[in-house]
This record gives structure tokens, C-alpha cells and sequence, in this order.
């Protein structure tokens, strides 16, 4: 098989189910976003197993489980609508309460944030605030497009969680590597 299909050479890909779209539509900008933060969230994963800690590394483990959902929420994305809509596997609430664990987790082990701080960090603490900025992008394109495809709730609340977890993630990398919070 090609990679190369040449099916998407006018400006048109296929959604799940086959129905042909514009591949500056609405779907598909949220869907390339979504892939975007996915990607975003491997190079966090790269950098986090290089770092010989083994609570970091659990950290990196549980990412990986994150951009498994992603593909979820990208195929969710593109069955909408369509004749796949039912059968394909949809991210659940589940994973929104091991986020908030993680992040109660990070937050009592963490001092407590008075001022507003600069993104940065280790390098794997400034990619986890890059990733966030990536996932609340994602967020805004998801309500725009709920304006006009009703969308499961819980696909709102993922996003939210995983913005907050990624904060708190990067937050508790940089401590737990010693990299100093710069404060505005």
C-alpha cells in the first residue's frame, strides 16, 4: 500500500464513513489539532523517559494512554455524522478522574502557586506548557464547532482536565527535576 493516495490533491479529504470534505472545514481543523496536540504530547513523552525518574516515567506512561484517547477523539470527530457514528470506541469520564488524581497528586507535592509563572522550565516541564497551549487551542476549536455539530459533553470536559493536568504536570516536573518556577 502508498502513502500516497492522491485522493486529498483538490483540497478534499474523507471523513470515517467516506463522506468527502473540504480539508479546511471545520471537522478537520479540529481533527488537525487534535493530531497536532497528540504529536505535541510525543515529544513530552520523549523527553520525560529520558529523565532516569522512575514517578517521571509513570508520568510519560500515562501520556502515552492520553494520545491513545486522542485517536479516539479524532476518529469521534470524523465519525460524526456519518454511518460510524455508533460503532466506533469513544473516550469515556474514566480517564478525566485518573487526570484529577494526577493532579491532586502533583498539587500536594508542589508549593503553592501565588504568582503567575513563565513557561519553561526543564525541557520536558516547557513542552508539558506547550502541550497545554496546544490543548486549549484544541478546546476552542471543539466549542466553535459545537456551535454547529452537537458534540458529547464529555468531550469538553476531557479537554479541560487535560489542559489542567498538563499545567500541573509541567509544574511538577520541573520541581521534582529541581528546575526553579521563574515568577511574572
Amino acid at each position: 500500500m502508498k502513502i500516497y493516495t492522491k485522493t486529498g490533491d483538490k483540497g478534499e479529504t474523507s471523513l470515517l464513513g467516506g463522506k468527502r470534505v473540504s480539508k479546511s472545514c471545520l471537522e478537520m481543523q479540529v481533527i488537525g489539532e487534535v493530531d497536532e496536540l497528540n504529536a505535541a504530547l510525543g515529544v513530552v513523552v520523549a523527553l520525560l523517559y529520558k529523565i532516569k525518574n522512575e514517578e517521571i516515567e509513570k508520568i510519560g506512561n500515562f501520556i502515552q494512554n492520553i494520545q491513545r484517547d486522542l485517536f479516539k477523539f479524532g476518529a469521534e470527530l470524523a465519525a460524526m455524522q456519518g454511518p460510524l457514528e455508533d460503532k466506533i470506541e469513544k473516550i469515556d469520564s474514566a480517564r478525566v478522574g485518573e487526570m484529577e488524581v494526577f493532579i491532586d497528586k502533583f498539587w500536594n507535592e508542589l508549593p503553592p502557586l501565588k504568582n503567575f509563572i513563565l513557561p519553561g522550565g526543564s525541557l520536558a516541564g516547557a513542552e508539558l506548557h506547550r502541550a497545554r497551549t496546544v490543548c486549549r487551542r484544541v478546546e476552542r476549536q471543539l466549542v466553535d464547532f459545537a456551535k454547529n455539530v452537537p458534540i458529547r459533553a464529555e468531550l469538553n470536559v476531557y479537554l479541560n482536565r487535560l489542559s489542567d493536568f498538563l499545567f500541573a504536570a509541567a509544574r511538577w516536573v520541573n520541581f521534582t527535576d529541581e528546575e526553579e518556577e521563574i515568577k511574572v
